[in-house]
């Protein structure tokens, strides 16, 4: 994936329309960078989230919008001088494979003040020029397979995350989330939802009214201690990350109502609607071709038959005019001879003319006897119902081609409607996924809670849970003897078992080669190769080990500021190797307060090789002069802007090939 042009318009200090070419291929030897330098609040974090806001929308996370809603989110983005008219509006085009050739897409969000509903306008421009409806319509799903908001912090991030990642010792909440989505544990938690909603399904089904009663109630209250176990469990990571992380908890629970099919499932109802209309449509266009193939069409399997038949009975209506004609004649000759001998003419020249006669008769109809004996015998009605069933026929296999033609669209459009309905979440979950978005929305309110009470809580919800579970495990083999369902849930239960088990040595398995990438990064970011030997990663908490040559903890405390930052960057470097997608880097404030040892070793070893295309957001201090020199001398900057900031009119403009120096 590679971006190619960004474009601004109205919005934030950026007035008026201004474009910027991300494109790194500029030559044969294409360099990877793009440099852009801008004075701190002169507009590098807003084109950061300009580029976040293109991809993810409502779901981005951007840095100014804090606890916003996006109507006033977006509000806040509209540029100050801009005409209340005017419309705000950011243009992002990239490229990226798409059935092994490359294939553009131009996202368009534009708004006005105060927009309609709290939302943006999205729209999908292809290589066409124009609006993929469908793809606009399923665009956060779309988006999720090319650069999954849950790893796009490992892509787009800033040093502010790369210090808060330095100095903390277990990772933050967004980096774990970007683990998670690495290792797949999304899925199995996801799988482990959809096996509990599966069994209380069939308890339902399996219990009569008393029963069923009963069962409500337990489950009822198994449901209520699940979230409370959840709550619990969401004030024990936010007392140990701080209390700040709980704004995000809003923005995580939205995103997974969307990742996971709550968008889709809002409109589930009128998707099927429309593939039942679609679906009578195909039904009524199979009937009128099995109509047709009922009536005449059959005959345009033999094609040369006709053609055939239709000559052969031309040429035998020919023949048997010819034939009526010649004897015609002959009746003629005939009479001629007679009258001819009545007169007196002697013998000799009567002769000589029968002769002629007969020669001449021969003459002219010698090419037109037929060489075989007729064999169809059609007359000239047959004839003419012949020539109307070709032409019948011809308007019969004109219409089944029209009709084929529209069936393969019907079934296209069925095959694009099942696909989303079948991206929809189920109702149970969907209602989970709505509830979570609900409670995650009230959840900022509620503040500090005691690490030690809330770690005890948790351990008397766990046994309580494993009592309920148990309590309705044991009722339901007293009183329920459908078989076949029970059967179900006990297989359920050793499913769980066998997932809870894949998903530990899935972590294992993902974890180990994170670690030799984080590694690997680290060391080859260093000066000193004897620092350390090994890297392990906790499997619960993320939580980073190093190690030296003799297998002995290495303290984080030993390590330098700038060894504490230079190892978060290889984190996140190594995230992003493992992810295995080729996307773009982008990065703001890149340097931090490195020293000049590193700060080199970033300018050398880590910006040339972080992506195929890294965009870099730096004032005058971080990428300075030197810095500057060593990424051209080493041929790695492709194209350089100046963001030059007016304070008076606190507008920005894009200076194309400037930087400071």
């Amino acid at each position: 994936m590679i971006f190619l042009e960004l474009v601004l318009e109205n919005f934030g200090p950026y007035s008026g329309k201004q474009v910027i070419n991300l494109d790194p291929r500029t030559e044969e030897n294409p360099r990877p960078i793009l440099l852009l330098g801008g004075m701190n609040g002169g507009g590098k974090t807003t084109l950061m989230d300009s580029i976040r806001l293109a991809l993810y929308g409502q779901r981005a996370q951007c840095s100014t919008r804090g606890n916003l809603s996006y109507g006033d989110f977006l509000n806040q983005c509209v540029n100050s001088k801009a005409n209340p008219t005017e419309k705000t509006r950011i243009e992002l085009l990239f490229e990226h494979i798409e059935g092994d050739k490359p294939v553009k897409y131009r996202i368009v969000r534009y708004w006005t003040k105060n927009p309609k509903d709290g939302k943006d306008t999205l729209g999908i421009l292809g290589d066409s020029d124009t609006w993929p409806e469908s793809l606009v319509n399923i665009w956060d799903d779309y988006i999720e397979n090319l650069l999954p908001l849950g790893i796009s912090n490992l892509f787009l991030f800033d040093g502010e995350q790369v210090k808060e990642l330095a100095e903390q010792e277990t990772p933050p909440q967004v980096v774990i989330e970007a683990i998670r989505g690495l290792l797949g544990l999304e899925l199995a938690d996801k799988l482990a939802v959809d096996l509990e909603v599966l069994v209380n399904r069939k308890r339902r089904e399996m219990a009569d009214t008393k029963d069923l009663a009963n069962l409500e109630e337990i489950e009822k209250r198994l449901l209520q201690q699940q979230e409370d176990y959840q709550k619990a469990e969401q004030e024990l990571a936010s007392f140990k990350n701080q209390i700040e992380e709980l704004e995000t908890i809003q923005r995580e629970a939205l995103d997974k109502f969307v990742s996971e099919g709550g968008k889709i499932a809002a409109e589930r109802s009128q998707l099927e609607e429309k593939q039942k209309e679609k679906t009578t449509a195909l039904e009524i266009i199979r009937q009128s071709l099995c109509e047709l193939a009922a009536d005449i069409l059959p005959l345009a399997l033999i094609p040369n038959l006709l053609s055939q038949v239709q000559a052969q009975g031309a040429n035998e209506f020919r023949n048997q005019q010819v034939q009526l004609a010649r004897d015609v004649l002959l009746e003629r000759d005939q009479r001629l001879l007679e009258w001819l001998s009545k007169l007196a003419i002697a013998s000799t020249k009567i002769d000589k003319i029968q002769s002629f006669l007969t020669e001449d008769i021969d003459n002219l109809y010698a090419n037109s006897l037929q060489a075989e004996a007729p064999w169809l015998l059609a007359d000239e009605e047959s004839l003419s119902q012949l020539d109307n069933v070709r032409y019948h026929l011809q308007n019969a296999r004109n219409i089944a081609k029209q009709k084929l033609d529209n069936l393969k669209n019907l079934e296209e459009e069925i095959i694009t409607l099942e696909r989303q309905v079948q991206t929809a979440a189920e109702p149970e979950a969907y209602q989970k996924l709505r509830d979570a978005v609900d409670t995650a929305q009230n959840e900022v309110v509620q503040a500090k809670a005691n690490y030690e009470t809330t770690r005890q809580k948790l351990a008397a919800l766990t046994d309580a849970i494993e009592i309920t579970k148990k309590e309705l495990n044991d009722y339901t083999e007293k009183n329920i003897k459908h078989k076949n369902r029970e059967h179900i849930i006990t297989s359920v239960s050793k499913v769980q078992e066998t997932l809870k088990v894949f998903r530990e040595k899935l972590t294992l398995r993902k974890l180990n080669k994170l670690e030799e990438e984080v590694k690997n990064c680290f060391l080859y970011l260093l000066h000193k190769s004897d620092l350390v030997f090994r890297i392990a990663i906790d499997t619960k908490t993320f939580a980073l080990s190093l190690f030296d040559f003799d297998g002995k903890p290495v303290p984080k405390h030993r390590l330098s500021a700038g060894e504490k930052q230079l190892l978060a960057i290889a984190f996140l470097w190594g995230l992003a190797k493992v992810s295995g997608l080729r996307l773009p880097v982008a990065i703001d404030t890149p340097l931090g307060r490195l020293d000049s040892s590193h700060r080199n070793n970033l300018v050398e070893k880590y910006f040339p090789a972080a992506s195929h295309q890294v965009i870099l957001l730096s004032t005058d201090t971080e990428i300075g002069k030197k810095e500057v020199e060593t990424l051209r001398k080493n041929e790695a900057i492709a194209r350089e802007y100046l963001l030059k900031y007016d304070s008076a009119t606190r507008q920005t403009t894009v200076l194309e090939n400037q930087y400071f120096w």
